[in-house]
């Protein structure tokens, strides 16, 4: 009867020890599979991190098979997994616009540049300098430049600068080249003479049409 009592003994024991291997083995198993699970997302997921980082950039840019334009950065990345993707320039950009035959229409510089690639559209953020082919001169803190529309407007204080005044605005729109721009609301003009600027009376409206201005 003794060895029969050992043998059940040992059934047992040997039953909730294989028990136990299979609940130890499958909790292991949940553990790591949540682990890989974690690090394959954190691996995959990217939309934060750039696809491209590429610094001290001179580089040509074509548009429809045509060189249009000149683009000058200390640092260039690439968001293509943003909604929208973008290519970041927060560390300034000087950008010159070609016509056909090469030559430079306007140039712009910013302290903070955005290129919005599917929408083609351009947002310049602080310290923004525009120069026209007439060599008129346009400073604002933030300036949209909508490549689709051939559009170049603002909401923000402006100031232009043509030969012989300067101008002081609240939003504006032009086309592509500043050839023909509009102000929305006008704070003042102030002629220049040869040797000073000299201020008028300040003058305030709600629109100020400009076509075709004379260099």
């Amino acid at each position: 009867m003794l060895p029969q009592r050992s043998n059940v003994l040992f059934c047992r024991s040997l039953s909730i020890t294989i028990a136990f291997g299979v609940v130890v083995m499958l909790l292991l198993f949940s553990a790591c599979s949540g682990r890989h699970k974690d690090l394959g997302n954190a691996i995959t997921e990217r939309d934060s991190l750039p696809v491209m980082d590429t610094k001290g950039v001179m580089t040509l840019i074509s548009d429809s098979g045509v060189t249009r334009y000149r683009i000058n950065t200390e640092e260039w990345l690439v968001f293509d997994k943003k909604n929208p993707s973008y290519w970041a320039f927060e560390k300034g950009i000087y950008l010159e616009n070609f016509d056909s035959v090469f030559n430079v229409e306007a140039s712009i510089k910013s302290d903070t540049a955005y290129y919005y690639d599917k929408q083609k559209l351009w947002k310049l953020i602080s310290n923004v300098h525009i120069q026209n082919l007439k060599g008129e001169k346009f400073d604002t803190n933030l300036l949209y430049w909508d490549q689709n529309k051939h559009r170049v407007y603002s909401d923000e204080r402006v100031r232009i600068e043509q030969p012989d005044q300067i101008i002081y605005a609240i939003g504006f729109e032009s086309d592509e080249q500043l050839n023909k721009y509009r102000f929305f609301k006008t704070e003042g003009i102030f002629y220049v003479d040869d040797d000073s600027t000299v201020p008028t009376d300040s003058l305030q409206t709600d629109s100020l049409q400009v076509d075709s201005i004379k260099p």
